[in-house]
């Protein structure tokens, strides 16, 4: 009996040891845990920064007390602007913390270790970076003062998208969607990564299987916006998806050279909708679908088999390194054409800004 609980216990501790001698993935396990430990410090010792908290609870109060016409929520900081997943999840932050900002600092911190470790599963599970270049990814100053004394919205966001990414390195591509969608249902900035996606997605997968994902993706957006869609739909759509949006030109970090009246006309959104538009085909054109002859050709082939129902019911699996060299190539080209950035947009790309300028790299070799 003895050697037979011995021989069962064996692969488990090989398994183990394997985890230990294996360098990047030791390394990465030790990155966590200082990080860890550096949150800690930065609760129990740095002041917290009031900006949106206060805003947040505020509209969240308003739906918890029954309200359902999203003109009638507001903050401090003015009318809410996001889909209804972070009303849930700020109601649930409330629910836990009493609305309170220190044990709501906890819960930041503890997603922050979470998103940071899916980041770092990327990187390891894709090979870019050597092993000891995993430090880099909890040096940054801004990253931990966004999550952990800003206690911004889109700490939440980033981290159901960056578990979406690591769903598409397995070719999960329904629970992928699923998540995107999860992602975009707290700040509508993820549809950022819209477009590549897409195009990975039909490379993938033939035309019903998109179809299908998407659909996948729609019926989350559609649950989460269930009690307002049902009640005050166009209120909901137009506040919460405002594509027209525009930010105030004094909180601008990227084009707050440009004078207000220039920054604030239609004429500037047109021209960077242009920009972003061309761009995204440039890439698509000449990088993303070279292999496949160019972004047209892939198009109509696509088109093609799809009405002579010849397309193949199978998933063509795509490298790892393509997957996220397109992903985040495409939202950097988002953040460089949006009209505003502001402070906490840096924790939409950051963390991965390794993996954007491995991609510009990847362009010119």
């Amino acid at each position: 009996m003895a050697l037979k609980s011995g021989r069962k216990l064996q692969p488990s501790r090989s398994r183990r040891s394997q985890i230990f001698k294996n360098p990047k993935a030791a390394f990465a396990l030790a990155v966590i845990f200082m990080d860890a430990l550096l949150v800690a410090l930065i609760i129990a010792y740095v002041p917290y920064t009031k900006i949106d908290w206060d805003a947040y609870m505020s509209q969240v109060t308003g739906f918890l007390g029954g309200e359902r016409d999203y003109t009638n929520l507001k903050g401090d900081t003015g009318p809410l602007v996001y889909p209804a997943g972070f009303l849930y999840i700020y109601s649930a932050i409330r629910f836990i913390t009493g609305g309170e900002v220190y044990p709501a600092q906890i819960l930041f911190g503890i997603l922050y270790i979470i998103n940071l470790s899916i980041v770092i599963f990327i990187y390891v599970k894709t090979e870019v970076l050597p092993w000891w270049a995993l430090i880099l990814l909890s040096l940054s100053k801004r990253v931990h003062s966004i999550f952990v004394l800003r206690l911004f919205n889109d700490c939440f966001a980033m981290t159901l998208l960056h578990a979406a990414l690591a769903m598409l390195l397995y070719q999960k591509w329904h629970l992928g969607l699923i998540l995107f969608s999860g992602a975009v249902s707290i700040k509508m900035n993820v549809l950022l990564y819209a477009p590549p996606l897409l195009l990975l997605m039909l490379k993938a997968m033939n035309i019903y299987g998109v179809i299908s994902a998407l659909a996948c993706a729609a019926l989350v957006q559609i649950l989460v916006g269930l009690p307002f869609l049902v009640s005050h739909p166009i209120a909901y759509i137009s506040r919460a998806f405002n594509l027209g949006r525009v930010f105030i030109h004094f909180w601008s970090v990227n084009f707050k050279f440009i004078p207000e009246p220039v920054f604030v006309s239609k004429q500037f959104a047109i021209s960077l909708l242009i920009a972003h538009l061309g761009l995204l085909a440039a890439f698509a054109h000449y990088k993303w679908c070279r292999h496949e002859g160019g972004l047209f050709k892939f198009l109509h082939s696509k088109v093609t088999s799809a009405l002579s129902s010849s397309s193949s019911s199978g998933l063509k699996i795509l490298k790892e390194e393509h997957i996220m060299t397109t992903i985040f190539a495409g939202n950097f080209i988002g953040i460089v054409c949006a009209r505003s950035l502001h402070y906490q947009f840096y924790s939409w790309y950051v963390l991965l800004l390794h993996y954007q300028f491995y991609s510009w790299y990847a362009l010119l070799t």
